[in-house]
């Protein structure tokens, strides 16, 4: 893969839907907090802020998924995401998504890819 690269965590330290791992980006000169979920064997990473007001997701550290472990859910407002995507799905943010993160997989250990090129929208 082109591009830097950065080591997020080991591999197995994010749970099939389960636990995820969180850890800080620096986007546009800002610190910001994010998280890596697994989910159907694939990682995804975002941006830890709802699309709806910017708060942190998890309510818990590290716990994204609802009870069912199928999505990603806000433990604020309630807003309830595709993890696969990141979309909004039900909530007062319907349409809109979290902020994804290009990460994948090397040796058993979760690499993170071009975060400083990253643009907020």
């Amino acid at each position: 893969m082109a591009g830097e690269k950065r080591l997020i965590c080991d591999s197995d330290q994010v749970i099939e839907q389960g636990k995820g791992f969180r850890f800080d980006v620096e986007i546009e000169g800002e610190v910001m907090s994010a998280f890596i979920v697994r989910h159907l064997g694939r990682v995804r990473a975002y941006i830890n802020r709802c699309a709806h007001v910017p708060v942190e997701l998890d309510w818990q550290e590290g716990e994204f998924f609802d009870s069912s472990g199928l999505y990603l859910v806000c433990s604020t407002h309630g807003a309830v995401y595709a993890p696969e995507s990141g979309r909004c799905l039900g909530g007062p943010c319907v349409g809109k998504h979290l902020i994804p993160l290009e990460v994948f997989e090397e040796d058993n250990r979760i690499m993170l890819l071009n975060a400083q090129t990253l643009k907020l929208f």
